[in-house]
């Protein structure tokens, strides 16, 4: 774990066991609790049962031209949702997919969007994420050049991650360096730990396509704070308490709750699309623990907005020379 202080730029190599002791004893650690789910459908174009098909087999080209992967970004209503589909260009409104060796589910196009983007309405059924539990995939970064196995269905989640609070298609990846003796430890120091939800969708991976980031439109990712927690974040700010996200998803989160109640952290569900990026004024988050993100990602971004642009350079060119790894399995830093 990188250790940057915000005020005077200074470095220093830590270990995530160091972590609880960096805390004060009044901070209010907020976690994003958001659980991954088996996002990614393999589906089929034509209303033929799924097969295994063998290269080798003259009917083999055919069928796999009808092969679609979907992968579900944002639940936008009961039966509808955003996707990422591929092959995106012969997709269009209107065309069936269907899922699972008999046709356990069954998907219509509904709309188009950019970037291989749709909407796809889905036939009822009784329990749709146990369904998905069923035929979906978990969605592993694409860095991790493997097939997703049984195993990361647990292994890809925060330990306080809650079954009730399933959505995200990548988990909270600052999240994955706490282990319960952690947890444990910050709550031995009289550390108030305080759980919001927002499912990781497109708005946290999506580049910046666009010269002037004025023109970024962040994509909306939903989210729930719950009456309880709001009033815990209201009574902290209050007390000049420090609050400490962690990571970008939680960042996101306060500041945009924040920003459409004036100031006051507002509870119930909403759908942020903040893009912060240096020049941005934060009015909640006083510290945060982040993992080291990708070139012209909004998550590089906001960390830039945050510690400073000079710091970030200074720190990740440093976490170079130092050999720690990046991206969602890599080392974090602890930015105060």
């Amino acid at each position: 774990m990188l250790h940057l202080r915000r005020g005077s730029g200074a470095l220093a190599d830590k270990n995530f066991v160091d972590f609880p002791n960096l805390l004060r004893t009044d901070d209010l650690l907020v976690v994003n609790n958001s659980r991954v789910f088996p996002a990614r459908l393999l589906g089929h174009r034509s209303g033929e049962r799924a097969q295994r098909v063998s290269p080798r087999n003259p009917a083999a080209k055919d069928f796999l031209r009808r092969r679609v992967e979907v992968l579900l970004t944002r639940q936008t209503s009961t039966l509808e949702w955003q996707a990422l589909v591929r092959p995106g260009k012969k997709i269009g409104i209107g065309e069936k997919i269907w899922f699972g060796e008999n046709h356990e589910l069954e998907g219509e196009v509904t709309a188009r969007g950019d970037f291989g983007e749709r909407t796809i309405r889905f036939s009822p059924v009784p329990d749709f994420f146990a369904l998905m539990e069923k035929l979906g995939h978990v969605p592993l970064p694409p860095y991790i050049a493997r097939e997703d196995r049984s195993e990361d269905r647990e292994r890809y989640q925060t330990v306080y991650a809650r079954p009730e609070a399933r959505g995200s298609i990548a988990a909270p990846t600052a999240g994955l360096h706490f282990t319960s003796a952690i947890l444990e430890q910050i709550c031995a120091r009289g550390i108030e730990i305080a759980e919001i939800t927002l499912h990781v969708g497109l708005g946290t991976f999506q580049p910046v396509h666009v010269a002037n980031l004025e023109d970024h439109k962040m994509h909306r990712e939903s989210f729930y704070i719950p009456e309880a927690v709001a009033a815990q974040l209201n009574c902290a700010l209050a007390q000049r308490r420090r609050i400490v996200a962690v990571g970008t998803t939680t960042v996101r989160t306060l500041e945009y709750a924040a920003r459409d109640g004036n100031g006051k952290i507002q509870s119930g569900p909403g759908e942020a699309d903040l893009f912060i990026y240096p020049g941005f004024e934060f009015r909640i988050v006083g510290a945060l623990l982040t993992n080291f993100h990708l070139p012209k990602s909004t998550l590089l971004m906001l960390v830039s907005a945050f510690a400073g642009r000079e710091n970030i350079l200074h720190a990740y060119d440093h976490a170079v020379k130092e050999r720690y790894r990046f991206f969602s399995y890599g080392d974090c830093m602890w930015i105060e």
